[in-house]
């Protein structure tokens, strides 16, 4: 089953009514492999329907929440993101102070030592989120070349 008919079986097996334009956003939603606020989601789905307004996309956003195949997570700044979810591989996130920049972290390394400390401290980890923050070597290369 593909992210979007999950959806659907969502909509359906919760009584919620399945309409064109919250599938017209899941499906853009689902086309962009990057981490999207509600604006960004409305700036990109606006250039093919441009009548769907951000009320649309925050409900539909939800729901895509609800569903599983959505994650949202607020990075510090004061913004939702939101993710792909379903069928994905758990990862933790490092972002770059200056320019914004979200990069995805996989390691069994990493996971496994969350575990083991959890365990120390008398916890049996039942979820978590990491987000690593620093500058990206794009930002850094810019300020060593503007002070010298």
């Amino acid at each position: 089953m593909n992210q979007q008919q999950h959806f659907e079986n969502y909509l359906q097996s919760n009584g919620i009514r399945s309409s064109t334009r919250r599938g017209q956003i899941v499906e853009i939603f689902l086309a962009c492999e990057r981490h999207v606020t509600a604006f960004e989601l409305l700036a990109l789905v606006q250039q093919k329907h441009p009548t769907i307004g951000i009320a649309t996309i925050y409900r539909t956003l939800k729901l895509a929440v609800d569903s599983g195949i959505a994650r949202a997570t607020e990075f510090g700044d004061g913004n939702l993101r939101y993710e792909h979810d379903f069928g994905h591989e758990h990862h933790d996130h490092i972002i770059c102070t200056r320019c914004g920049d979200v990069k995805e972290i996989a390691s069994s390394k990493i996971e496994s030592e969350q575990v083991r400390i959890a365990g120390e401290l008398g916890y049996v980890l039942s979820k978590h989120k990491m987000v690593l923050y620093g500058t990206c070597l794009k930002c850094s290369s810019a300020s060593k070349r503007s002070s010298a």
